[in-house]
């Protein structure tokens, strides 16, 4: 088994994932500082103390996820479950490495792009071949949806590859025409999608406002879950850095229903 130091891995993460170019929520990048060599790395969803216990369990250097810690806004003092999750990254002299927007944006490792792959999603592309996009920070992709018909079709593939039953605003019927999708927690980005001239948007979560869009607007929208819609640009990350330095890595979902 190879290693590769923490800076380093810092520096191609960086570099990879063109972490500089997001104003996010967050910082991304080494957000805690741990042992100066890595041979195993964690990857998972969220930096939960339950992934941290993982980690801690098989003997990881490191951490790495999309949702890290120090979220703008957050309540900044050190107690409770930010003080037992800082604890035991500090005992156990982990680095944590978080990416969240430059993970889900990035055009093959990203969070978008796996979805598309899972679900069988096509995505459009402009005239250089990179993903078509709208919406904030182009974080919307675009597509269409081979072999499958009607929103009843998308919502039946969702639960069979995810393995989590959908909520599904519109009609069964509807035709798939152009979707857009972005994971997590999107919802706030629909009226974009739609602007963009799609008929069909799924992303993570939903809000009180979203149903009424959807009825609104004659469109679907499809709810699959925040956590069960961001679980592969992780272990994508994972396989680069495994596949760029040898060092071992391991994904592990600690399965969230939201």
């Amino acid at each position: 088994m190879k290693d590769v130091t923490a800076q380093d891995l810092a520096r191609w993460l960086d570099a990879t994932l063109a972490s500089t170019r997001f104003k996010d929520y967050c910082p991304n990048g080494l957000q805690v500082e741990g042992k100066p060599t890595i041979r195993r790395i964690v990857t998972g969803v969220t930096a939960s103390e339950a992934l941290l216990r993982e980690a801690i369990a098989h003997d990881a250097d490191a951490v790495l996820v999309h949702h890290g810690w120090f979220w703008k806004n957050e309540d900044p003092r050190v107690r409770g479950p930010r003080r037992t999750r800082l604890a035991l990254t500090l005992a156990h002299d982990l680095n944590l490495f978080a990416y969240h927007l430059p993970l889900d944006a990035h055009p093959t490792l990203g969070n978008n792009a796996q979805l598309a792959r899972i679900l069988g999603l096509e995505p459009l592309r402009d005239d250089a071949g990179n993903p078509l996009l709208c919406g904030p920070d182009n974080l919307i992709w675009q597509g269409t949806a081979p072999g499958l018909n009607t929103l009843a079709d998308l919502q039946h593939r969702v639960a069979q590859r995810l393995a989590r039953t959908p909520l599904v605003i519109g009609d069964p019927n509807l035709p798939l025409g152009r979707i857009a999708w972005c994971t997590g927690g999107a919802q706030n980005m629909m009226a974009d999608a739609l602007d963009a001239g799609a008929t069909v948007y799924l992303t993570g979560e939903a809000s009180e406002q979203t149903t009424h869009l959807a009825r609104e607007t004659g469109t679907g929208f499809i709810g699959a879950g925040h956590h069960a819609t961001e679980r592969y640009g992780a272990q994508a990350l994972g396989d680069a850095v495994a596949a760029q330095f040898g060092v071992e890595v391991i994904f592990i979902d600690v399965d969230n229903p939201v």
